[in-house]
C-alpha cells in the first residue's frame, strides 16, 4: 500500500516508517501538517497515519481539509492520540477518522491495522467499500458494527493434549452462552483467539465480537468506551452522547482483555452487568438491557490480584464460573515445529521466499528455547526469517535472534572486554569472510537491544544512518 505518515516527532515517525516499510508498503514521510495536505493532492495514498499535535497544522485540521478534497471521504486516515485522551480520540471519530491508535504505537496493532486497510482497499487506492461505510456508522454512533471477518475457525491450529483440552472445553463453552468466561495465560500464548473460538465456534456468525483491551485506557476513557456516555456527560463528547461497547456487541460477545487492569471502582458497574444484564450509561439516569456474553482475559494471577485488594472477590468469583487456562508455549514442545512449520510458510508466500523445510539442528534450537513470548514470539521470529533472508532450509544461522553464540561465522559466545584483543582470535588461513563476521555482530547487538535500531547504533559507536545502510545490506 501506499501510506502517508504525519509526525512531527522524528525518531517516533522514523521507527513507523521503518516498520511499515518491513511489511512491504510505500511510505512517505512528513513532519508538517500542510506539506502532508500537498502530497494529498498530488499523489494516491491507501491510508493516512498522523500525529493529532503538530505545531502548523494539527491531525484534526489536516483530516477536515483530506474530507473536504474531491475523493478524500473515502481515505482511510488514523489518527495518533496520547494515552487516555478522550477527547481528542472522540474528536477524531467524530471528524471522519477511521480509527485512532494511542502512542506510544502499538506495533502489533498497527500490523492489524494496515492489514485490515488492505484487505478492504485491495482494488486500488480509495476503493470504497461495504466495511468503509460500516465502520463510519459505528464511528458516529450508529448501530452498524462491522462482521469479525479477522476469524476462520482455521486458525485454530494446535498438536499437543493441552491445547486439544483446551478447545473441547472452548466448544463447549460456545453452546451455552449463560456464563462468562475467564481466559488465563501468559502473553502470545493465544487468549484472544480462543476467546474468538468460543464466540464463533466451528462456524462463522454474523452476531459481533468487540474487544477492549482495559490495560491501554485510563478509568475515565474506558467507562465511556465501555458503557458509553449520554449527551452533556463530557466537555468536548459529542452533542448526542455516544454509545458504548456493550452496544456494539449488542447478541455477540464481549471481550474484555487483561481484566484485572480495570479500576476496582469499576468493577462492581461490571458486576451489575454480569448479574443484571443491564447498565447505566455515563451522565444516564435510565438503565439501558444487555444480551451480550463477557469473556475475559488476563496475564497475571488473578488469585493473588483478589488477595492484594486490587480485584473484587466477588466480580472474581461470578467468572471462575468458567474458567480456561492456556499453558505456555515451552509446556507444551508438541506444538512448537509444526507451528514454526506452519508459520514460516505463510511468510515465504507472503515475501515471495523459498523456505520448505526445517533442519534438525534448527528444530533442536527451535525446542531449547524456553519461547517467553510463547505464539506470538514465535510467530514473529518466523516472520523475521522470512523478512531477511531466502532458503529452501530453515538453518541455525537463520535463528541468531535466539541463540547469537551460534553464529554461522562463529563469533565468540561473550565478550567481557569493551576492546576486543586481536591476539584472541585464531584466524582462518585460508580465507576471512569479514563481511559475515560484521553482519553477525549487528544481528547479535540488534537482538541484545531488542532490535532498537537507535540504542543498537549507539552500542555499536557507529550513526544510525550506518546502521540503516548496513541493513539494506543484509541477505
Amino acid at each position: 500500500m501506499n501510506i502517508l505518515l504525519v509526525d512531527d516527532e522524528s525518531e517516533s515517525r522514523l521507527h513507523v516508517a521503518e516498520f511499515l516499510r518491513e511489511l512491504g508498503h510505500t511510505v512517505v514521510e512528513k513532519d508538517d501538517g500542510y506539506e502532508a495536505l500537498q502530497s494529498v493532492c498530488t499523489e494516491e495514498f491507501n491510508l493516512v497515519l498522523s500525529d493529532i499535535k503538530m505545531p502548523r497544522l494539527s491531525g484534526l485540521e489536516l483530516l477536515r481539509h483530506i474530507r473536504s478534497l474531491p475523493g478524500g471521504q473515502d481515505l482511510r486516515v488514523v489518527l495518533f492520540t496520547g494515552y487516555g485522551d478522550l477527547r481528542t480520540s472522540v474528536e477524531a471519530l467524530r471528524s471522519g477518522a477511521h480509527d485512532y491508535l494511542l502512542k506510544p504505537i502499538d506495533i502489533e496493532e498497527l500490523c492489524r491495522l494496515t492489514e485490515q486497510v488492505a484487505k478492504s482497499q485491495s482494488t486500488g487506492p480509495r476503493q470504497r467499500t461495504e466495511d468503509t461505510a460500516k465502520n463510519t456508522n459505528a464511528a458516529a454512533g450508529g448501530d452498524a458494527v462491522k462482521r469479525d471477518e479477522s476469524y476462520t475457525h482455521t486458525k485454530m491450529v494446535f498438536f499437543s493434549g493441552a491445547m486439544r483440552e483446551v478447545i473441547d472445553q472452548a466448544r463447549k463453552l460456545h453452546t451455552d452462552r449463560s456464563v462468562p468466561v475467564l481466559i488465563e495465560g501468559e502473553t502470545g500464548t493465544g487468549k484472544e483467539l480462543v476467546a474468538r473460538y468460543i464466540h464463533h465456534g466451528e462456524d462463522e456468525t454474523d452476531f459481533p465480537f468487540v474487544g477492549i483491551n482495559c490495560a491501554a485506557l485510563s478509568p475515565t476513557l474506558f467507562e465511556s468506551e465501555l458503557f458509553g456516555y449520554e449527551a452533556g456527560a463530557y466537555t468536548g463528547g459529542l452533542a448526542r452522547g455516544q454509545k458504548g461497547k456493550l452496544d456494539l456487541a449488542k447478541g455477540g460477545t464481549l471481550f474484555l482483555d487483561e481484566i484485572t487492569e480495570i479500576p476496582v471502582s469499576l468493577q462492581a458497574k461490571l458486576l451489575r452487568v454480569i448479574q443484571e444484564k443491564e447498565f447505566y450509561r455515563v451522565g444516564g439516569l435510565q438503565t439501558v438491557p444487555t444480551d451480550v456474553r463477557i469473556v475475559c482475559a488476563t496475564n497475571q494471577d488473578i488469585e493473588k490480584c483478589v488477595a492484594q485488594g486490587t480485584f473484587r472477590a466477588d466480580l472474581y468469583y461470578r467468572l471462575n464460573v468458567a474458567r480456561i487456562h492456556i499453558p505456555p508455549l515451552r509446556q507444551r514442545p508438541e506444538d512448537i515445529i509444526p507451528l514454526a512449520s506452519i508459520f514460516l510458510d505463510e511468510f515465504s508466500r507472503k515475501k515471495g521466499k523459498q523456505f520448505a523445510t526445517i533442519s534438525e539442528e534448527a528444530a533442536r534450537i527451535l525446542l531449547s528455547y524456553p519461547w517467553p513470548g510463547n505464539v506470538r514470539e514465535l510467530r514473529n521470529v518466523m516472520a523475521r526469517v522470512a523478512l531477511l533472508w531466502d532458503d529452501t532450509q530453515l538453518r541455525p544461522c537463520h535463528l541468531e535472534m535466539l541463540e547469537p553464540e551460534r553464529c554461522r561465522a562463529g563469533l565468540p559466545n561473550t565478550v567481557n572486554s569493551s576492546i576486543i584483543d586481536y591476539r584472541n582470535f585464531t584466524l582462518p588461513a585460508d580465507r576471512l569472510p569479514l563481511e559475515e563476521y560484521v553482519n553477525n555482530i549487528i544481528r547479535a547487538a540488534l537482538h541484545m537491544h531488542n532490535y532498537n535500531k537507535a540504542v543498537t547504533a549507539r552500542y555499536l559507536g557507529i550513526s544510525r544512518r550506518s546502521l540503516y545502510c548496513r541493513l539494506k545490506h543484509l541477505s
